[in-house]
């Protein structure tokens, strides 16, 4: 699926159905309509997409967006970043900053710095407000040609998706001509742009000219498919003639990079989101030819454990751990693996060990509480999930379990009450009604009833459309 093409024809929808006006007062749109925009966008666009939600991927990719940003300007949208699962090699940059990469392309990357460089790419998009530009020019689209891609994009996802690019389809040709991908000028403009917030961020522009050379590469190997991200990222050829004459006229003093980060979020991307088969087969022949490295030995055993062999899995975690000890990623991960075979008190001994040497690893504190939980050591199994949304408050899955955490000591108020922010979390706006009126009946605490009572009447104003 075409997602940038799917994500830019939903931006021109929701013009529509936001009720922005069509008038030349509404163009350009605000700084304001675009951040609302965004919200409806990701509504939308999360229906339709699985986020990659481990906890080290996740901050790993977080942190070198940060890093660029932290060198740019005051900028009037808050950055986040996601990856996508999904094999096709793509990145795309919503309205008002989400940043989205497809594992695909992370599995084609070698270093961090083609990864830095095809975040900054997107960040510039951003900061030049293409895609803004783009809703803007959508003015010209009538209001029929809109109604049919906003029903096109409702109808586009699972068993209607054939209606679905049929009405897209039908509708551009309605409008006669709609620019959905980025023109060569506007690839142009971001590479200059997002060179210069790379430098500054101690990368070089390397990285950025050999993964696109990558992108077109896998054209040539297959002529029958051309990716995804050379359709709404043109011209790239003269993109990478660009960049390779930037690089020779601005020689870069690199800061120091790490690379063992982007290997274990590579080697966590491929042994658990890849092809199951040839990753296996790709990290056995590894560890035959090169046995010293514990990052193959760590894949592997992540795979083995993604088929069901938890037994060996722990075998080659084991051996990773000897290779590299005390590595809290490969203790979390070892304890989860442990967890999911049922062997709790193995799980235990794991994770406590690398929550003390991470503590701000979230995974590690979730599957420390749910190990605590099956040994029924409840007070600490709370005190873990406490700790969890203090540190995040957006872990969803830590409210329900606190939840039952505290089912155990009897303190029902404190349940409806966390099980309502779970619901409305969720997107389960009846049953999070349910719970927090449940919640208001025995609660002692002033202000957090004057919470449960402004929570319930959000959600019931959402719930009418307001």
């Amino acid at each position: 699926m075409n997602y940038n093409k799917i994500f830019l024809i939903i931006c021109a929808a929701f013009i529509l159905i936001a009720g922005i006006p069509f008038s030349k007062e509404a163009y350009p749109i605000t700084v304001k309509q675009e951040e609302e925009l965004s919200h409806e966008f990701m509504k939308v666009v999360l229906k339709h997409i699985r986020l990659i939600d481990d906890h080290f991927i996740v901050n790993y990719v977080n942190r070198i967006g940060k890093k660029i940003i932290s060198v740019m300007p005051p900028q009037p949208f808050s950055y986040r970043f996601y990856v996508i699962k999904e094999d096709t090699f793509n990145a795309f940059a919503s309205p008002a900053g989400h940043i989205f990469i497809n594992s695909g392309l992370f599995e084609a990357m070698e270093s961090e710095e083609e990864l830095a460089g095809i975040i900054s790419h997107e960040i510039a998009h951003v900061v030049c407000r293409h895609i803004s530009k783009k809703i803007e020019r959508s003015k010209k689209i009538g209001i029929a040609t809109m109604a049919g891609i906003a029903a096109g994009i409702f109808l586009g996802s699972g068993g209607a998706a054939t209606a679905g690019n049929a009405l897209i389809i039908g509708s551009m040709a309605a409008g006669q001509s709609v620019a959905l991908a980025y023109s060569r000028e506007e690839e142009m403009q971001a590479d200059q742009i997002g060179l210069e917030y790379l430098t500054k961020a101690g990368y070089g522009g390397e990285g950025l000219l050999t993964i696109l050379k990558k992108i077109r590469t896998k054209q040539w190997f297959d002529s029958n498919q051309i990716p995804t991200y050379l359709r709404t990222h043109p011209a790239v050829d003269d993109r990478i003639a660009y960049i390779g004459t930037w690089l020779e006229n601005n020689p870069i003093a690199l800061g120091k990079i790490n690379p063992y980060d982007f290997r274990l979020a590579h080697t966590k991307i491929l042994a658990m989101y890849g092809d199951e088969s040839l990753t296996l087969k790709k990290l056995k022949t590894k560890i035959s030819n090169r046995p010293v490295n514990p990052m193959f030995y760590y894949g592997y055993g992540l795979i083995l454990a993604r088929t069901g062999n938890y037994k060996e899995a722990v075998i080659y975690l084991k051996n990773a751990l000897e290779k590299k000890a005390f590595d809290p990623n490969i203790l979390i991960d070892l304890g989860r693996i442990y967890f999911l075979a049922g062997k709790y008190q193995d799980a235990l001994n794991s994770l406590e060990a690398a929550v003390s040497l991470a503590p701000d690893d979230l995974g590690g504190l979730f599957f420390l509480g749910r190990t605590q939980m099956e040994l029924e050591k409840f007070n600490e199994a709370a005190s873990s999930f406490e700790e969890l949304i203090r540190k995040n408050p957006d872990y969803t899955q830590a409210y329900y379990f606190l939840a039952k955490a505290y089912n155990s000591q009897g303190r029902k108020t404190e349940i409806h009450y966390l099980l309502g922010i779970y619901y409305k979390k969720k997107g389960e706006l009846k049953n999070a009604v349910i719970h927090l009126e449940r919640a208001l009946k025995n609660v002692k605490d002033s202000e957090k009833e004057r919470k449960i009572k402004e929570m319930i009447k959000k959600i019931r104003k959402k719930k009418r459309g307001g």
